[in-house]
């Protein structure tokens, strides 16, 4: 009974459960391109796909529309492979199993790919439709948008000529999204030699698991715990204390992820063997107190293991456990002009292990550019006091308000018609392709709005059905108001 087109709206279920079946990793979206082609020359559609692999689906007006103006509907095509640790998942060639639960729809171990398929299987819906109205109509489905925004920035001018631009990757039912941070990367390389370890010892493995995670922008100000910084507040401590030698450390995996898992291998001299394990239980106790609102499924454990062969130079552990005690996250600044946005963050999302050099990688939000850079200054002082090579992505615009926009007030009367209420007008911390939109295409008028969509990005990622029969409700009748050209 978990089959989804037996929700409504059900023309809208079936394609997401279509999307699915197609495996779409960032970066590896070539299957779900195929997917769209196929999809649109089997539906006699016009379309396109340009050089990064960007693709453009249009639609006439339908009889009587053809004075509205054009209006493409946008989402992106990649989604965030995560999975949880005892879940056995291949991305790159398996399907996601959607999985209906009461009001939700979730997957089984997964991130659902809600994010931002549901916008996709919208545009689909909308594309083989024959009884709604509309004027002219493009789709446009981004490449790459979780890892890099490569499909925006790659997108030529000329690619799509609509004036009006519906942005269907919001995760937030009855609000209405205007305005976004712009992002930047800052990796660091902490480069260390190999020592062989000690021959006696307490080797020990400890992890961390249990998180939430989530989202870097949505979700940064909600006080989650991030397994990257409790894993090395316990080394740094013990490091400190008991002469702890470091071998491995594995944290986070994505970017625009909070880090939900981690873990570390490590030796001290046998003599310090009780007082580790005391330290660890303290420490897991003191965490579970600061985080018992936030995160009451934190897991911690220490387990002895085999000894390891290798462990970190003295040096270079001392200087990756204190850049990342030093480094900052979470939020930095709220936004001193719209109330309850966050304005500047970072994220410590990932600290992995290769065989001459640990990788930590991290990521900067704000809705001010200069502060942008200011924080992203800050993470780089803090690694290269650590001895650590840093580098940046070259970042991305954040998405400036308009509030007399068009579409603004023609998406604000449509919910107020159809659902009695006033819908929140607001920005995102999260970064969207409208900043680069807006670069290519200067005068673009632009909303940002979807149903309701939790635990983004992480295992626990979830779409509240209800809201998606409202989301389209309100697409189909804000297409049916649009202005004259």
């Amino acid at each position: 009974m978990n089959k989804l087109s037996g929700l409504q709206p059900q023309e809208v279920w079936r394609q997401f459960e279509a999307i699915c079946q197609v495996p779409r990793p960032s970066k590896k979206e070539e299957k779900i391109i195929e997917f769209l082609l196929k999809f649109a020359e089997a539906n006699n559609l016009e379309a396109k796909k340009d050089a990064i692999g960007n693709v453009l689906i249009s639609k006439p007006a339908t009889p009587g529309m053809e004075n509205l103006k054009s209006v493409v509907l946008q989402s992106h095509i990649d989604m965030v492979c995560e999975k949880n640790s005892d879940k056995k998942h291949d991305f790159d060639n398996d399907p996601i199993i959607p999985v209906i639960d009461g009001e939700w729809v979730k997957a089984d171990g997964t991130t659902l790919g809600a994010d931002d398929g549901i916008g996709m299987a919208a545009q689909m819906a909308l594309l083989i439709a024959e009884d709604i109205e509309h004027g002219p109509i493009e789709c446009l489905f981004t490449v790459d948008e979780e890892t890099g925004l490569t499909g925006a920035f790659e997108l030529k001018e000329g690619f799509f000529n609509s004036p009006i631009l519906l942005n269907l990757d919001s995760e937030d039912d009855g609000e209405l999204f205007i305005g976004c941070a712009g992002g930047v990367d800052t990796l660091a390389k902490f480069p260390y030699q190999k020592e062989a370890a000690p021959e006696k010892g307490f080797a020990f493995k400890v992890s961390v698991s249990g998180l939430k995670g989530g989202h870097s922008g949505d979700d940064i100000h909600k006080g989650l715990g991030n397994a990257n910084k409790i894993l090395n507040r316990f080394l740094w401590e013990t490091g400190r204390k008991y002469d702890t030698r470091l071998a491995t450390f594995d944290g986070g995996n994505l970017r625009n992820a909070i880090a939900r898992e981690a873990h570390a291998i490590a030796v001290v001299p046998s003599a310090y063997k009780e007082q580790v394990r005391v330290a660890f239980n303290m420490l897991f106790h003191d965490v579970q107190m600061e985080l018992k609102a936030t995160e009451p499924g934190l897991r911690m454990k220490l387990e002895s293991i085999e000894m390891p062969k290798f462990v970190m130079d003295k040096a270079s552990q001392a200087n990756l456990l204190n850049a990342l005690y030093a480094c900052p996250h979470g939020v930095i600044e709220m936004s001193r002009d719209i109330e309850g946005l966050v304005e500047t963050s970072t994220n410590l999302a990932s600290v992995k292990m290769h065989d001459d050099h640990v990788l930590v990688t991290t990521s900067q939000r704000s809705s001010v550019e200069s502060a942008k850079e200011d924080i992203a200054n800050m993470v780089t002082a803090v690694f290269t006091l650590g001895a650590a090579e840093v580098i940046h992505s070259d970042g991305y615009p954040g998405w400036t308000p308009n509030t007399d926009s068009e579409i603004l007030k023609v998406t604000k009367e449509s919910y107020e018609r159809l659902f009695g209420t006033e819908p929140v007008v607001r920005a995102i911390h999260a970064g969207l392709e409208c900043g680069l939109f807006l670069e290519k295409y200067p005068g673009m008028d632009m909303i940002s709005f979807g149903p309701t969509i939790k635990g983004a990005h992480s295992p626990d990622e979830r779409i509240n059905i209800e809201t998606v029969q409202k989301f389209w409700l309100h697409l189909i009748d804000v297409l049916k108001n649009i202005p004259e050209a």
